[in-house]
């Protein structure tokens, strides 16, 4: 068996669940690579040409169509899209993406897969018909990041987030992004230790066990019992204290003014951390946007009930999408007559009352963060 094909063959067993079974990436991904005898060398290879070719699905279609003039089946497209991505986005040589991949292809299509792999290498894409193909992005997609965040700033997310996700560890060894201690490090700015604070949509915990790291006692609510088992397994692997309620955000059942502070991580599209999901892309529609951005809004208003007289509520979502933002926060404040806390400090961009990072600040997750006075 040639060198390299056990790992495509991996990958491509994720990638046909992922394309006609629409699992989540990184859940199968996971559950492939446990039940594997792969090393981890093979492991990380793996994961790259998954999340590889599920993010430039497009582009490598639009390669592929070029030299295509009939319909193939699934499973050909799925092997093709993969000796694609590694001929032209992966960095592998091109003998070797093209003979191991063919491997790979069952024999009715493996001379197929052979001629059309061979003539990609030869006759690589010189001029890509929009920036939304190259890029690998639906139009809507790429058209709403231009409207919300300017072109320039656009493209330079959409090409952040077609790169691998950086790997970032906490001190005490759990894995999250640095927007996401961000916001954490906001939510308890000022507190002291014996202050509250309640995280209204915890899952999987890695805002709550930041923050109750520091001494702030913090509760940690979800809305389903599976998701805060999530929550569970993070506090017991850090031994960390803190309380844990499976609750309804929309119907938090605390007493009112019971918390100095509130985080309501919402909800979101996720369009701030598309290199970390992988397929969020194909999966996200312009109707869950507007969807989505009425779920936040309940829940700060239910929320808002739950901060003591002189707290703060915290409004943060891993997008960027105006919807999501800006609109929620003008909304909220019109309803509530709350007032802003001002400006957050850098690198937070500005971003109408709140701040924003984008992925290519902080070569990091996308955030938008708003914090509110309660009186």
């Amino acid at each position: 068996m040639t060198d390299g094909v056990a790992p495509r063959r991996t990958a491509v067993k994720v990638l046909e669940r992922i394309e006609n079974d629409g699992a989540f990436a990184n859940l199968v991904l996971n559950a492939t690579l446990e039940k594997s005898k792969l090393d981890s060398r093979d492991r990380a290879f793996v994961t790259e040409m998954v999340y590889g070719t599920t993010r430039m699905r497009r582009a490598c279609d639009h390669t592929l169509n070029r030299f295509l003039h009939d319909e193939i089946e699934p499973l050909a497209r799925t092997i093709l899209r993969l000796g694609v991505w590694q001929i032209i986005f992966g960095g592998v040589p091109a003998h070797a993406a093209v003979s191991a991949t063919v491997e790979v292809a069952p024999r009715r299509f493996r001379g197929l897969c052979n001629a059309v792999l061979r003539r990609i290498a030869e006759n690589p894409v010189t001029d890509w018909p929009s920036e939304a193909i190259e890029l690998s992005y639906p139009d809507w997609l790429m058209d709403r990041l231009k409207l919300d965040v300017g072109e320039q700033d656009a493209l330079g997310m959409a090409k952040t987030m077609n790169e691998p996700a950086l790997a970032v560890t906490r001190s005490d060894g759990y894995h999250q992004d640095l927007s996401s201690q961000m916001v954490a490090e906001l939510a308890v700015d000022g507190l002291k230790a014996g202050d509250s604070i309640l995280d209204l949509c915890a899952a999987p915990g890695g805002k709550a066990t930041l923050m109750a790291s520091g001494g702030v006692w913090t509760v940690a609510a979800d809305v389903r019992e599976s998701r805060i088992g999530l929550v569970v397994e993070n506090v017991q692997r850090l031994n960390i204290d803190l309380s844990l309620v499976v609750s309804d955000g929309c119907f938090p059942p605390f007493k009112p003014k019971s918390f100095n502070r509130v985080l309501v991580d919402a909800p979101c599209s996720g369009l701030g951390v598309l290199r970390r999901r992988a397929d969020a892309r194909w999966r996200v529609s312009e109707e869950e946007i507007e969807r989505l951005s009425s779920l936040q809004e309940k829940l700060l208003l239910s929320a808002l009930n739950l901060v003591a007289s002189g707290g703060q509520l915290i409004y943060s979502v891993c997008t960027v999408t105006s919807t999501e933002t800006t609109e929620v926060d003008e909304r909220f404040r019109a309803k509530t007559g709350i007032q802003s806390c001002g400006l957050l400090p850098e690198p937070w961009r500005v971003h109408g009352q709140g701040g924003i990072l984008l992925p290519q600040d902080l070569n990091s997750e996308g955030m938008a963060v708003f914090r509110y006075q309660v009186e």
